[in-house]
């Protein structure tokens, strides 16, 4: 394809490498990226140095799995360009794909050495230090993610990190990000109070039930409600920085989160109870979420850890007919569909025995109810996992089961599988 491309821009006369790029362009936006990919490739057949093809060359080929390509991308870029701030950028994104943490720091910092004030430098960085385990320098710049995306939410009330008292003042904590970061870092609540404050949680409206119920929390508000007047907030995510947390001082005071009796009463009726192992499953999160081809499972393929004389329940929200289907083959109790929000799921994980999920929202609710949970964790992980550890400090009843390359599920969902089938013939005490 790259030698019909250029065989067609010669043909029409002189190279028309802006046309060629036009073409590539489309490409990537129609998310054909293979095309692409072979389009841009087109262009540096014609112009070796093309800057902006080498950068999209590497983006492409880091969405593809293909990190180490991407360097090769980034480092022809540097060799041309080398005081080119995005270019270092991306290439520690390419290096963080290939879990060289080291290396990818040290792009970061080779972008801030020449603009000390690039906000994506300083946050990429931040996720680079946390994985490291140096939080208390990956927490402080991990502020740099409001300069990075927009500013801070536009309050009356002054924001607070940690400086002021608390004592008789009332404080807003607020969600920022997805429903598993809300769920992770609430757990801060129990410890703002501590410090003498009346607190507000302000949450996505499908956590207020589940938020209302944490210790230390004396209002929750879902969104769009109004907030009463308040003396201080703080961003769920900035309140390890407020707390100077450590590895060592990671609050793991589960669990905080537990299930309302009377949704208990309902799903409780709803799970079949044969004396054996009860075990939900998740497979997939937010398909909108930037990461998610790497975290999520296909069914077909999750589907080899359901052995028999297990119990399985699927905790999923949206499942899709082929998947009904592969659910009905494996005689999978399907739930999660009727779930109204994670009030819902809180009380079904209760009545469970073991939850295995993906890096997704509903890990965030087990570990946060000090349920047994397995998650499977991609290469290159989030930085709240860490690296090269089987546990979290987070959640003290989490195991973890990682990939070993890009793309291979089949070693941690073996393992998986291994264990489920020495355990599922075992009887379980009554519930």
């Amino acid at each position: 394809m790259i030698a019909a491309c250029v065989e067609a821009a010669v043909a029409s006369g002189a190279p028309d490498i802006a046309a060629l790029q036009n073409r590539a362009g489309s490409l990537k936006r129609q998310r054909r990226y293979e095309d692409a990919l072979l389009a841009y490739e087109a262009v540096l057949a014609l112009e070796g140095g093309n800057l902006h093809a080498l950068n999209e060359c590497g983006g492409l080929h880091v969405w593809l799995g293909r990190p180490a390509a991407a360097v090769a991308c980034y480092d022809r870029a540097l060799a041309v360009a080398p005081r080119t701030v995005v270019l270092h950028i991306n290439k520690g994104t390419a290096q963080v794909a290939l879990n060289r943490f080291v290396d990818a720091l040290a792009s970061f910092e080779a972008a801030l050495a020449i603009d000390p004030e690039s906000a994506e430098a300083h946050y990429d960085a931040s996720l680079v230090r946390l994985r490291l385990g140096d939080f208390r320098n990956g927490w402080r710049e991990y502020e740099w993610r409001w300069r990075k995306g927009g500013g801070q939410p536009e309050l009356a009330a002054p924001l607070w990190l940690g400086e002021e008292p608390l004592k008789n003042k009332t404080i807003l904590l607020l969600a920022e990000q997805g429903f598993g970061d809300t769920i992770n870092f609430m757990r801060y609540a129990p410890l703002v109070a501590a410090r003498g404050a009346t607190v507000i949680l302000g949450v996505q409206s499908q956590l207020k039930a589940i938020a209302a119920a944490v210790p230390g929390v004396a209002l929750a508000l879902g969104a769009g409600e109004p907030v009463p007047p308040v003396d201080f907030y703080c961003p769920l995510l900035s309140l390890p920085h407020a707390f100077k947390t450590e590895l060592a001082t990671v609050p793991a005071n589960i669990p905080y989160v537990r299930p309302d009796s009377e949704r208990l009463a309902k799903w409780r009726d709803r799970l079949a109870d044969n004396g054996r192992m009860r075990v939900g499953i998740c497979w997939a999160g937010s398909n909108v979420h930037l990461n998610d081809r790497n975290r999520s499972i296909p069914l077909k393929r999750f589907a080899t850890i359901l052995v028999p004389g297990v119990d399985f329940v699927s905790l999923q929200r949206d499942v899709g007919a082929p998947e009904l289907a592969i659910l009905s083959a494996h005689g999978v109790q399907q739930i999660g569909q009727e779930f109204s929000d994670f009030a819902d799921a809180a009380a079904v994980v209760a009545t469970l025995d073991l939850v295995i999920s993906v890096d997704t929202s509903i890990a965030h609710l087990a570990g946060a109810m000090a349920k047994a949970v397995g998650v499977l964790i991609p290469f290159s992980p989030d930085f709240r996992w860490m690296l090269d550890r089987t546990d979290s400090p987070w959640y003290p009843t989490m195991r973890l089961f990682r990939q070993s390359a890009i793309g291979d599920w089949d070693g941690p969902l073996e393992r998986l599988r291994e264990e489920l089938t020495a355990v599922g013939s075992r009887p379980v005490k009554p519930r």
